[in-house]
């Protein structure tokens, strides 16, 4: 095994879990699955562990039109048709029209790097089995031009879900799991003092304490996640409205600049209900 590499966090991130979860998914030499609501900086996460582990980081954002295949290699034969129509050279040799993935980047690299799948759960439910075999072997087959791409260095794969839809067992036995938990009070009050240094504590702890009230409401379709909150936030800080003036009075259960926060109507209409049930019990 030789030198094997530790990660110990960084400045901003080195809580217990996350430390174990990393070392061991290295140790396993399996992909590092990571899951939490959108918002809770997963792909922060994954950046810190690249800065932590002094490695360099390769990203792969997934859309839901990606393919397994596009990690790997595309073949453009329609170029390759058009410039062989136009008698170019180029026609002779296929590796021309070969498109290299972000996973023959990270295989080819002499140096170890970070490869992050950046929100797995947003391509169709095949993608992850699609990409079982290669991250299993380190390597895959290239047909066009005969050859095997395999890892000169085992790239540390970090993969995010935001736990939109279930990925498939197969593919989540394959992989060491790490939750992010959504942040308590005084954790997101620290990441809010990062962006809104100036923010009066009072402030922000009735919005704080607004927000989680809305948070814990049973029945939410979205719960407001920290980039809701950041942004409320920052409609509070612009319009420089006070401690008071977040109270909800009686006539609505629905706070100040509530459109930063709750994002569908059904979300809207609970709270207006209960509004209502509110002041009929009075």
């Amino acid at each position: 095994m030789g030198h094997q590499m530790k990660f110990n966090g960084t400045e901003n991130l080195a809580t217990e879990d996350l430390m174990i979860a990393v070392n061991a998914a290295v140790t396993l030499e399996r992909p590092l699955l990571i899951k939490g609501e959108p918002g809770t900086g997963k792909t922060e996460l994954a950046k810190q562990v690249s800065l932590g582990l002094k490695l360099e980081m390769m990203e792969w954002n997934i859309k839901s039109t990606t393919k397994a295949q596009q990690g790997l290699y595309e073949y453009d034969a329609v170029s390759r048709l058009r410039d062989s129509q136009l008698g170019d050279e180029r026609v002779n040799n296929v590796a021309n029209y070969i498109r290299k993935g972000k996973l023959w980047e990270a295989f080819e690299s002499n140096r170890k790097v970070v490869l992050l799948i950046d929100e797995i759960d947003k391509a169709d439910i095949e993608f992850p089995n699609d990409l079982l075999q290669e991250l299993d072997k380190m390597a895959f087959y290239v047909y066009e031009t005969g050859q095997t791409i395999s890892a000169k260095q085992r790239p540390v794969v970090i993969i995010t879900s935001n736990n939109e839809k279930e990925l498939p067992d197969a593919f989540l036995r394959r992989c060491f799991f790490h939750y992010i938990k959504f942040p308590d009070q005084e954790t997101l009050r620290k990441i809010v003092k990062v962006h809104y240094p100036n923010m009066k504590d009072n402030l922000l702890s009735t919005a704080l304490t607004q927000f989680f009230e809305i948070r814990e409401q049973s029945g939410l379709k979205k719960k407001p996640s920290t980039s809701e909150v950041l942004d409320w936030l920052k409609l509070l800080l612009a319009d420089d409205l006070k401690p008071e003036d977040l109270r909800r009075d009686n006539s609505s259960a629905l706070p100040k600049l509530h459109g930063a926060l709750l994002k569908n109507e059904q979300d809207v209409q609970l709270f207006e209900r209960l509004a209502f049930i509110t002041r009929n019990e009075r």
